[in-house]
């Protein structure tokens, strides 16, 4: 049953190594910073040696002596390390005590993980301690139902609840294993550090245990602490500060979730494409998958997400469109209120009375618009004046019609002068003289009343 965990012997593909350095043993990947050779691995913490002679190759860390079960991957490239673990043993057939040897890792890089190991005590009337850890105890009680006092030989549930065999969980720090034994009984009795999901999964009959060789359990790894390595980390990756028992302070290095890479070859984490990982993928459905930096999202279609996009232009057109129009609509207005104000003001209403009491002829006065004279003056340009006294400034344009006239605008005029005003208009409008300029009408629509006359050139009286 253990063989069919050694097949398991892999471990995701490293992005980068060592150059010219051997990466793996067999069909087997070792990641960095384990490596087979003191120049290919982080240091000599971590040379492993490689037997490829038998048909599944084997892989031992060579300062601790102890067989590689597994190199895995935990919390995206947080590398774990699974080992042979040795069963420690009493009065077991075919078992000697030669195989009770102890687990010394002190003074190593390498502990015993407390969070992924349990204490396993195995055996009827059997009580396990384990040993070496004094002032501790650690240990606990396993009996067997029905007066066995052999050993249990069956265990439905997959749990080691005293009944049978027993767990409890192991001290932090752990660096070395042993085990002793209490019992009244004389049969066979076992003790063992254990991966507890291989327990699980796999502990049916505790009878088993009698002829295996080791059970898998975790051990925990550090490196020394690295200050370029610890202050250079991203926010893609991250380093922990451990105790170790090789010196006071250790560390370990990863990459966050959702980034790959090795940290102690002084490289980066970079993104996983969530969307073509497979391992990470999760179904979109009708949406399309999207990678993010750290993460992925589904999102709509693009179809869908253009149609939006176009829809969302088109009414932000329609609004300037239709905001325009209303500016233009509302300008108009105001300026059509602002011309019969003006209209108003400048004598328009008196002008009109004379006019319908014949005072004054519509066919010798015109009155014009204050739109067609700012077309004709290009709206008072300096560049059309004729003349420019104290009280008026005179401009010269060309109507519609294409007549010359001459506009005469007042710089300003009082409110009790708009009647003279009108009169004069009304008389000025009625002379018809070679030698008088003539009036051809005004325009009242602006702030200040405009006269508009016939334009003369220059010349003698007699012309």
């Amino acid at each position: 049953m253990l063989h069919q965990h050694q097949q398991l012997l892999q471990a995701t593909a490293i992005p980068t190594a060592k150059p010219g350095c051997k990466g793996s043993c067999g069909k087997v990947s070792v990641p960095f910073p384990f490596r087979n050779g003191p120049d290919c691995s982080l240091d000599l913490w971590f040379e492993v040696t490689c037997n490829e002679t038998s048909s599944l190759p084997t892989i031992v860390l060579k300062r601790i002596n102890m067989e590689v079960l597994n190199f895995s991957y935990s919390r995206e490239w947080y590398l774990d390390l699974r080992v042979k673990s040795p069963i420690i043993s009493m009065n077991c057939l075919g078992r000697g005590t030669e195989d009770n040897h102890t687990v010394d890792l002190t003074g190593n890089l390498f502990l015993y993980s407390d969070t992924r190991n349990k204490f396993i005590a195995a055996g009827c009337n059997n009580r396990a301690l384990m040993a070496g850890i004094e002032p501790k105890i650690v240990g606990c009680d396993s009996a067997c139902m029905n007066d066995d006092t052999l050993f249990g030989t069956s265990n439905p549930n997959k749990t080691c609840n005293g009944t049978t065999c027993c767990e409890t969980v192991i001290p932090s720090a752990l660096d070395m294993f042993n085990a002793t034994f209490e019992g009244v009984s004389e049969g066979c009795k076992l003790a063992f550090l254990a991966d507890q999901l291989w327990l699980d999964f796999n502990l049916t009959n505790p009878y088993d245990l009698q002829t295996m060789e080791y059970v898998p359990a975790w051990v925990d790894w550090s490196v020394p602490f690295d200050y370029d390595l610890y202050y250079t980390v991203g926010i893609e990756s991250r380093c922990s500060i451990l105790e170790s028992t090789v010196n006071n302070i250790s560390m370990r290095c990863y990459c966050q979730p959702s980034f790959q890479g090795n940290l102690y070859l002084r490289g980066r984490c970079r993104d996983i494409n969530e969307c073509l990982d497979e391992h990470y993928y999760t179904s979109c459905g009708d949406e399309t998958c999207v990678n993010k930096l750290g993460y992925n999202t589904c999102e709509g279609s693009k179809t869908w997400a253009i149609a939006l996009g176009l829809g969302v232009r088109f009414g932000v057109l329609c609004l300037v469109i239709v905001g325009w129009l209303l500016y233009k609509f509302l300008k108009k207005r105001r300026q059509s209120k602002l011309k019969r104000k003006f209209f108003k003001r400048n004598g328009g209403l008196l002008l009109q009375q004379q006019v319908h009491s014949h005072e004054v002829s519509l066919e010798k006065t015109e009155i014009f618009t204050s739109k067609e004279l700012d077309k004709a003056t290009d709206n008072f340009n300096q560049n059309r004046v004729l003349s420019q006294g104290g009280q008026d400034t005179v401009f010269k344009r060309v109507l519609v019609d294409g007549r010359i006239v001459a506009v005469k605008k007042s710089k300003a005029m009082a409110a009790e002068k708009v009647d003279d005003f009108i009169n004069e208009v009304a008389i000025l409008s009625q002379i018809n003289h070679r030698n008088v300029v003539k009036l051809l009408g005004c325009c009242l629509e602006t702030d200040v009343p405009l006269l508009v006359y016939e334009f003369i050139s220059n010349g003698t009286l007699s012309e």
